[in-house]
């Protein structure tokens, strides 16, 4: 119960910035149409490219900038809090808390992407199946399917951002290693171009990287492109991942104490 106390908190001091809400809205959609007609002329070329036809293509555009803020694709959420309490020391309180540090910060996170989603996420979609008449998902599992491809985004994503933001236990400063964490996610989240249509054996590589969980994924099992079983081996491929971020948490978490104590942080 603590954890849902968490991400209700989280959830409700988010909603407290309405228009910063509708300016992110007017802005995702000003960059889906400026990237729809710019993806609609370059599948004018390439009538399949990637196996997708142009409605998928444009509608690929709206999931993106939909998922943008609720993934934090960029960065930002509750690991840039982390870090900044990281470098004032202010993080040795966070670890006397009835729950652990990655439980906390997990959980206001889903708290901030649930607010995201529900704003950021439906506003843009909205503009998008008016405009462009984007393609819906076609059966129920497809929908489900998205859903849980979702939750699992959001916490492949935040297990990234917690890596990064805990760089600050031994640099201070996590600017540079963000940076570097968000050019990978642009490039390889699918947020440029969608992955599908790198050529092999990039393709191939960018698929198996842990960022593809961020977008290509739900949009490909929103287009029905993962149907079957290959839904569910797409939703394995993404908790495989997870867990392995999360290991690699808890090991870095368990290092970084160790080396707080010893600073008598």
């Amino acid at each position: 119960m603590l954890h849902v106390a968490i991400a209700t908190r989280a959830f409700r001091r988010y909603s407290t910035y309405r228009a910063a809400t509708v300016s992110g809205i007017f802005t995702n959609s000003v960059f889906g149409v400026i990237y729809s007609y710019a993806y609609l002329a370059l599948w004018a070329q390439r009538p399949h490219a990637g196996g997708y036809d142009a409605t998928d293509a444009v509608t690929y555009v709206w999931i993106g900038q939909a998922l943008l803020m609720t993934v934090a694709l960029w960065g930002g959420g509750t690991t840039d809090e982390l870090a900044e309490r990281i470098r004032t020391g202010d993080v040795a309180v966070d670890l006397y808390r009835p729950v652990g540090l990655l439980g906390w910060y997990l959980a206001g996170d889903l708290g901030r992407a649930a607010y995201h989603f529900l704003t950021r996420g439906l506003g843009p979609t909205v503009i998008g199946l008016v405009v462009f008449h984007i393609r819906l998902p076609g059966t129920p599992a497809a929908a489900l399917g998205f859903l849980a491809s979702l939750v699992l985004a959001v916490m492949t994503s935040f297990a990234i951002r917690f890596l990064v933001a805990s760089s600050a236990f031994w640099l201070l400063d996590q600017s540079g290693v963000k940076m570097l964490s968000g050019v990978c996610a642009i490039f390889f989240t699918g947020m440029a171009l969608p992955l599908v249509i790198f050529p092999e054996p990039l393709r191939s590589i960018a698929l198996a990287l842990p960022w593809a969980s961020y977008l290509q994924t739900p949009a490909d099992i929103w287009l029905g492109k993962d149907a079957g079983t290959d839904l569910l081996a797409a939703l394995g491929v993404q908790v495989l991942w997870l867990v392995v971020l999360f290991a690699c948490c808890r090991a870095v978490l368990a290092a970084a104490t160790r080396k707080v104590v010893v600073q008598g942080g």
